[in-house]
């Protein structure tokens, strides 16, 4: 079993370690400072309390799975002796590239490290690297311990041996890790999510319905299918002489904008950011922001349940 050690201890961040405390692996969380390590044992508890209370588990397998994790702010204590290390810092390429030029210093040239990136290409995070054949990305999805999720991404050098370990790791935490045979930005997730999103806003952009209806159009209709099919499948369900007959006339329709829509742009500009602080698309009052955030992860925590009945049933 790696030695995995987290760099980071966020949103992503603790998340992740709870993945992998929850598998039954030790883990070393790094953090800034110790308000850093304060919110994340914040979120941790709060996140392990919602579990339990929703049957994935006991109080006593929490406090095993608490018990299981180690928290410090120093980086030299949190890398010692690991075998994989995964980055979980800000999206923020120059701070990146400087934690792993520490990190060389600091570990042999068989441990993996790993970034959480959600988009940057593995080339470009290494490319300042000496050893960049034991670099990867393992794209997990928000939140962390609940989405099984998790893009592999090689780089220009990285090595099939770091790939089989990565893999190895993921496997191991209880994901579902798929791994992309090419690099690109977004990676595959993210340019779904935001080929939807394009549309959605010149949809709003153009008055064609309101963005509640906008919504409501995808959480009653596609979103209701695809935890069950993925696009490719839904074709094939539906008949692929049908679907590519509405490409060929609908895809010269679609959406071709190469920059956010008038109606995001203005939000930001006016520093409404959605739930972070009050307001955005939608108004978010604390009452609304804890009903829906509650919503949201109760639906994932019946997904989950789902994934883990038909593993046990099935062994996969």
């Amino acid at each position: 079993m790696e030695k995995i050690s987290i760099l980071g201890c966020g949103t992503m961040g603790h998340s992740i370690v709870l993945s992998a405390a929850w598998a039954g692996q030790m883990v070393k969380v790094y953090g800034i400072n110790d308000k850093d390590l304060e919110n994340a044992l914040k979120g941790l508890r709060n996140k392990l309390k919602v579990m339990s209370e929703n049957g994935l588990f006991d109080k006593k397998e929490a406090e095993e799975i608490k018990g299981r994790i180690q928290f410090s702010t120093s980086l030299a204590e949190v890398v010692e002796g690991a075998t994989f290390i995964i980055e979980v810092i800000p999206e923020v390429l120059e701070l990146k590239k400087e934690m792993y030029k520490k990190l060389e210093e600091m570990v042999n040239d068989e441990v993996i490290i790993a970034s959480n990136t959600s988009g940057f290409k593995p080339s470009m995070l290494a490319e300042e690297m000496k050893h960049p054949n034991r670099f990867v990305v393992t794209h997990f999805w928000n939140p962390g311990h609940l989405i099984p999720l998790v893009e592999v991404v090689k780089g220009e050098h990285t090595d099939d041996a770091t790939v089989e370990r990565a893999m190895d790791v993921l496997f191991g935490m209880n994901k579902k890790p798929i791994l992309l045979n090419k690099e690109l930005p977004g990676f595959i997730g993210n340019r779904l999510q935001y080929a939807l999103f394009r549309e959605a806003q010149d949809l709003l952009d153009s008055g064609v319905a309101t963005k509640e209806d906008i919504d409501a159009a995808v959480t009653y209709s596609i979103g209701r299918r695809l935890p069950v099919t993925g696009p490719l499948m839904t074709a094939d369900m539906g008949g692929l002489d049908v679907f590519s007959a509405i490409s060929n006339y609908l895809f010269e329709d679609l959406s071709k904008a190469q920059r956010s829509g008038e109606v995001l742009t203005k939000l930001v500009e006016e520093k409404k950011f959605g739930d972070k602080n009050g307001e955005g698309f939608y108004k978010w009052d604390p009452e609304v922001s804890e009903k829906i955030n509650a919503e949201r992860e109760q639906t994932l925590i019946h997904f989950l349940k789902n994934d883990m009945k038909a593993i046990k049933e099935n062994g996969k």
